[in-house]
This record gives C-alpha cells, sequence and structure tokens, in this order.
C-alpha cells in the first residue's frame, strides 16, 4: 500500500470517528464498562485530541515529508507492547509504524483492549488486505523490532526479553509545572486541566508543581473546583480518602478543595488525587535540573510548554523524547 493511500485511509478513519455514529458510540460504553477510568468524557477528550492532531491530512503530510516517506519502505514486523492507563493512549505508536509502511503485532493492555481494536477492524473493513499488517497477540514473539511502554518494573522484563532486538523501551514518566505566582485565572484553569485530566494517570499529567516562596495557593485550589465532580467517582474518591488518612495519621500538613491534596514533597511523582509543590529562590536552576531528569515527560510553564497544552501532544511531541519514527525508518 503507498503512503498516498495510507494518509486516505487515515482521513477515512478521521471521519468515522469524528462522526460519532451508534457502533462508535457502543464501542465506547464497552471501553468505559471495562475501565472504570475511561468515563465517557475522557475517551471523547482522547478521541477529539487524536482527529485533531494526528489526522488532519496536512499535518500527515508534512509529518511525511519531514522523513522523507515513499513507497519503498520494506515491512518489517513491529511489536508493540502498549500501555492502558489514559484511553488510546498508544494510538501514536500504532500510527508510527502504521505511516512508516511497516507490518505491526500489537499487544494490548488488559486496560484498554477495546477501542484500538475496534478502530482496526474498522480499517479491516476499508481495505482487507490490511488484516495481515496489522495483527493483535497475546504473546510477542518473531518480530523484527520492539516498541514497549510499561512501568518501571515491566522495563527491567522488556530488556531482557528484547535484548537482541532493535528496541524502545519505556519507563515510568510524568509532567511538572513551574509557576511564577503571576498566572492569570485562564493559565490557572488550564493548569488544572494539566493537572486533572484523565484523572492524572497520563505520563503528560502534572503531578509536581513548584512556586515561588510566599506563594499564594487560595487560586490555584480554587481553580480546582471545576474538577471537584470527581469525588462522586468511586475509584477516585477511595484514592482521595486514602491519601488523606495518611496525611492526618503523620500529621502532614496538607491544602485541599476536598477533591484534591496539595502536599509539600520532594517527589515529582504523587499518587491519584495529590499534586505536590515545593518551593524554589531560582526558577532557571530548577528548569535545568528537571531537563536533566529522565523521569519527566514535559514541563510546563512560562518559557515552556503552555498551560493546558500538557495532553494535546502533537505529531512530532515523542514519548521519551525517543524519535519513533526515526527509530523506525533506520532498521
Amino acid at each position: 500500500m503507498n503512503l498516498q493511500k495510507r494518509i486516505e485511509l487515515l482521513q477515512k478513519l478521521k471521519k468515522y470517528l469524528e462522526e460519532n455514529d451508534t457502533e462508535w458510540q457502543e464501542v465506547k460504553i464497552k471501553a468505559s464498562a471495562w475501565n472504570g477510568w475511561f468515563v465517557p468524557e475522557f475517551i471523547d477528550l482522547a478521541v477529539r485530541n487524536i482527529c485533531s492532531e494526528f489526522l488532519v491530512s496536512e499535518k500527515l503530510e508534512a509529518w511525511a515529508n519531514h522523513y522523507h516517506l515513499d513507497d519503498n519502505v520494506k515491512g518489517k514486523n513491529i511489536g508493540l507492547v502498549m500501555a492502558g492507563n489514559i484511553p488510546l493512549v498508544g494510538f501514536h505508536d500504532f500510527l508510527c509504524v502504521f505511516i512508516s509502511g511497516h507490518n505491526q503485532t500489537i499487544k494490548l493492555s488488559g486496560k484498554d483492549d477495546v477501542l484500538l481494536k475496534h478502530i482496526v477492524q474498522k480499517i479491516y473493513s476499508w481495505d482487507g488486505s490490511l488484516q495481515n499488517n496489522i495483527v493483535f497477540a497475546e504473546m510477542l514473539k518473531g518480530c523484527d523490532a520492539y516498541i514497549a511502554t510499561g512501568s518501571n518494573n515491566s522495563a527491567r522484563y522488556f530488556e531482557q526479553y528484547f535484548a537482541k532486538y532493535p528496541s524502545i523501551i519505556r519507563r515510568n514518566r510524568t509532567s511538572v509545572a513551574i509557576l511564577t505566582g503571576n498566572e492569570t485565572s485562564e493559565e490557572l484553569d488550564k493548569l488544572s486541566d494539566d493537572v486533572h485530566l484523565y484523572f492524572g494517570l497520563g505520563c503528560r499529567n502534572i503531578t509536581k508543581i513548584y512556586v515561588p516562596k510566599e506563594y499564594d495557593f487560595v487560586p490555584l485550589l480554587s481553580s480546582f473546583n471545576r474538577y471537584k465532580y470527581f469525588g462522586d467517582h468511586h475509584k477516585y474518591k477511595n484514592n482521595y480518602d486514602y491519601q488523606l488518612s495518611i496525611a492526618l495519621m503523620n500529621n502532614i500538613y496538607y491544602m485541599t478543595n476536598e477533591s484534591t491534596l496539595l502536599i509539600e514533597n520532594e517527589e515529582i511523582f504523587s499518587a491519584i488525587s495529590q499534586l505536590n509543590y515545593s518551593f524554589y529562590e531560582d526558577a532557571e536552576k530548577v528548569k535545568t535540573t528537571l531537563k536533566d531528569n529522565n523521569d519527566v515527560q514535559c514541563i510546563v510553564g512560562s518559557g515552556n510548554v503552555a498551560f493546558g497544552q500538557a495532553q494535546q501532544p502533537g505529531l512530532f511531541d515523542y514519548a521519551d523524547g525517543v524519535d519513533t519514527m526515526q527509530f523506525l525508518l533506520t532498521l
């Protein structure tokens, strides 16, 4: 299949997702019932971002031209191990392999094995020849290269299993924000999105903020109120109650709007429902330190990723900063 045909199929997929017919709605309901964290609004958000950032024809053509893609790629078989922390989190890897012309064998996470399967089935229905190019499997064997995303613990196993093959192995990552104290209410609302979207489960969600001394937390906590309804979600509420209990039992100072905890903590990773913070004296020094931290996916704030953009990666925003397309094209 030539490059233009692949792009045309992706445009057909974009149209299907945006039309949101009864069939697709039922699939989303099934995915939400299977995984309680995949509430309908966050599935729809993930799909909208995929359509607007990944499936626009002009963006796809510019992406393909950047890598000088043509119709002469000799299809290797790429094994993909996908995460399942947020809806369709592995779509970008799927797209990279598809647009590059390689074949792929996909092992889905048990937490997110409904949505992409249906999307691929639709692509099959438009072009049956692709059934040999996009395959799902419970175990990955005999692939030419691997792209695996998981926890720090699973990454050690991936490195052992795939040691003899070209591979990209991804570990736990998270995102942070550096605040100046001069943020507008609109910027704080967007920061709240970066913290709370997908219940904070994504690697691009902010789990730690750095603030100047004497920072006023009241406007920030007020901006979090738009997600106060998380307290009605039983999985989230269980996490909030647990973290609050730990803070109370250990006499840890905390601030809260009754759905999100703010706790001073040096760790950049935080538990669900909790946002860590630290005070700084030199913002540039903090930024330099964070850029050298392999656990940081992106930095949000003035001079970095814009507030509200953390969960809207584009085609060139590769996980862990590793250029997936370049990797695929050098096999």
